[in-house]
């Protein structure tokens, strides 16, 4: 079969880890988190099912289910930023793991929805869908009914104290080959006459590991594997290295023409929001939209030079699996909760630069200074670094390649500066008014 009759797919993303690592008493989280391991040298991989069940089992024996009225689903559980800071202020031990459970998961809530201020309470309310929740069997902490991610006090304090970062480059990860791998990609390509078995494998030694970047965000944190994991699962998916986990999402694989030349798609999420509702007095806001979507761009690439350049084009059957990647979200959040935490922490960081831009802490007459501190400590986790070409062929039509690269984007100032004013947001802040004796959440 001459080089010419086949079709090459690589997918450039994650491989192998070796060892399953424990540190302190986070119960495996150190090799699985949002699905996938990584090791004390940043190599990251699929999580492995024996992971997976250990992870679930060493946070079951500390995990303690909503109490009471915490359990029963809501429309909307509200939560007082007022008190989450004084329980900051006043923990005992400076670590989040060591607060109760009903603080660090927030009580249930599994978006925010609003941002409610009552200035005659000194108060911010954060509001939106909560519940009960339990652990699912892989070590995620979701709704007792729904089965969506509820949110974590660790993401939303990462949220408020890098928000100055966010404001100046935005946070990110991507996932790339190297230049030296690109180069190494092409020499070796330039030498086979013949597709065998041996040539897949080949092809992963020779473009090795591929980097991680991880920016605005410490790397070590559990926000920055979220960050990790949901772009690696989108490429996995994507290449169909992975199964869909919904119906009606296919792989790009499957969607792909016999012929794209030396261009190959980037793909990337990014925040997908309706502008912000208001009231006209600013003490009411809404956010509006479904949170993330899927972005693409076409990208030529160069592998005798290691580089390569974005087009500013978008091929079609590229631009229609995102759309369609999109459109199954909300699914893809309960069947692949880390999509779901993704969406949280694009949530958690659009209204860390609301209520940084719009100084809500003096209108509200509220201290929430311990949210932006470092005081709090937060679980730390090796942090990503690299991952292992994986690649798999087919035999369709001329000879090309694919390559996956891309990953998070998160403009939350931009996405916070886009606002119109909605007069039903008021009729919420007033539905929603807690009692002057009322607990933290209710």
């Amino acid at each position: 079969m001459s080089r010419r009759n086949w079709l090459w797919r690589v997918l450039l993303v994650l491989a192998l880890c070796g060892s399953v690592v424990h540190a302190g008493n986070n119960f495996g989280r150190t090799s699985a988190v949002g699905g996938v391991s990584i090791n004390t040298d940043g190599l990251l991989d699929s999580a492995t099912d024996l992971n997976l069940q250990t992870l679930n089992e060493g946070m079951g024996r500390d995990f303690h289910a909503a109490p009471g009225e915490l359990n029963k689903p809501v429309e909307l559980r509200k939560i007082s930023l007022k008190a989450v800071n004084a329980a900051l202020r006043d923990a005992k031990k400076g670590q989040v793991a060591q607060l109760p459970d009903e603080i660090k998961y927030l009580a249930g809530i599994q978006r925010i929805q609003y941002v409610l201020l009552y200035p005659e309470q000194n108060d911010i309310v954060l509001a939106g869908p909560g519940e009960g929740w339990q652990l699912d069997g892989k070590g995620n902490v979701v709704g007792v009914t729904t089965g969506r991610p509820v949110l974590s006090l660790e993401d939303l304090l990462v949220a408020f104290r890098t928000v100055e970062e966010a404001r100046k480059g935005g946070i990110s990860c991507s996932i790339d080959p190297t230049v030296e791998g690109r180069q190494q990609f092409e020499r070796f390509m330039s030498q086979q006459k013949t597709f065998n078995p041996a040539v897949v494998d080949g092809i992963e030694r020779a473009m090795g590991n591929q980097q991680i970047t991880v920016s605005g965000v410490p790397d070590t944190s559990h926000f920055a594997r979220v960050l990790v994991a949901a772009d690696y699962k989108m490429k996995r998916i994507g290449m169909k290295l992975d199964k869909s986990p919904v119906r009606g999402l296919a792989s790009f694989i499957d969607m792909i023409p016999g012929k794209l030349d030396n261009m190959m798609p980037r793909w990337w999420m990014a925040c997908n929001y309706e502008p912000m509702g208001r009231s006209e007095d600013g003490l009411a806001w809404e956010l509006r939209g479904s949170g993330v979507k899927v972005m693409t761009e076409d990208e030529f690439v160069d592998n005798a030079a290691g580089t390569v350049k974005g087009t500013g084009k978008v091929n079609p059957i590229a631009q229609k699996w995102c759309d369609q990647f999109t459109s199954k979200y909300d699914d893809l959040a309960v069947k692949e909760p880390v999509f779901g935490e993704l969406r949280n922490i694009m949530d958690m960081c659009v209204i860390a630069a609301l209520i940084t831009k719009e100084n809500l802490p003096a209108k509200a007459k509220c201290e929430l200074t311990e949210l932006s501190s470092d005081k709090m400590g937060i679980e730390s986790f090796p942090a990503p670094k690299k991952v292992a070409t994986q690649s798999s062929a087919l035999k369709r039509g001329n000879n090309w390649i694919i390559t996956a690269s891309g990953g998070v984007a998160i403009n939350s100032w931009e996405v916070a500066d886009k606002t119109e004013v909605k007069p039903a947001v008021s009729a919420t802040r007033e539905k929603a008014k807690p009692n002057t004796d009322s607990l933290w959440w209710n």
